[in-house]
């Protein structure tokens, strides 16, 4: 999945003509708290819902002030881990997209960016979850493959996290079996040690109860 894949032409860019006051009328519309401006096709940065508040410039006309804006962005051609990486190290709520020209392209927004996140981690599949709590010089991927695999099973998606202050790591599977007691079973045989498992109903239920709250909270 590229950053031109994940475009939509649903939130548009402020220009430099544009005003505070609208702005900030269309964050509150489309729930973010940034917005792209551009000059032609020329991307200058983000502007804040903060940002216009601070300056108290919502009767101003944007490209009258010095403004001091952010420059995120991705080029059309990168991968959705990076994609992934960047909102979450600037806490971002929308990204702009350029092209190999640095022109701008569109904007993602985090609501769109989050479901297209679900997809990969093929959370709508049918099967069951696993995670796994092991030594980082512990981890081996194949082999943990050829347990799930030996189970007449395939893993639809894995990924790894680093609990804070611990040097183990946590391995979250998910197969594509409901019926995970013969992986669990294996699992504990090799010395595995399994942290929880949950079969594909409680995963499903866990998984949109998780979800519905994140896109209530992030709509209000």
């Amino acid at each position: 999945m590229l950053a031109k894949d994940l475009i939509t032409d649903e939130i548009p860019p402020l220009k430099t003509t544009d005003t505070g006051s609208m702005a900030m009328n269309w964050m509150d519309e489309f729930k973010v708290s940034h917005l792209p401006i551009i000059h032609k096709e020329e991307y200058l940065g983000l502007i804040s819902d903060t940002d216009i508040l601070d300056l108290n410039i919502t009767a101003a006309q944007l490209g009258s002030q010095k403004l001091s804006l952010i420059r995120p962005f991705v080029v059309e051609n990168q991968h959705l881990y990076e994609i992934i990486k960047l909102f979450s190290n600037m806490k971002l709520t929308v990204l702009p997209v350029l092209d190999k020209n640095l022109h701008y392209l569109g904007l993602i927004p985090l609501t769109s960016l989050l479901q297209q996140f679900g997809s990969l981690a093929a959370t709508n599949e049918p099967g069951g979850v696993i995670v796994l709590e092991m030594n980082v010089y512990d981890y081996s991927l194949s082999q943990i493959a050829q347990i799930v695999e030996g189970n007449d099973g395939k893993i639809l998606s894995c990924y790894v996290s680093t609990p804070n202050d611990s040097t183990n790591i946590e391995v979250t599977l998910k197969v594509n079996r409901e019926d995970i007691s013969g992986m669990l079973q294996t699992f504990y045989r090799y010395s595995y040690n399994v942290k929880a498992s949950f079969h594909q109903s409680r995963f499903q239920d866990d998984m949109k109860n998780r979800f519905d709250s994140f896109m209530n909270y992030i709509n209000i």
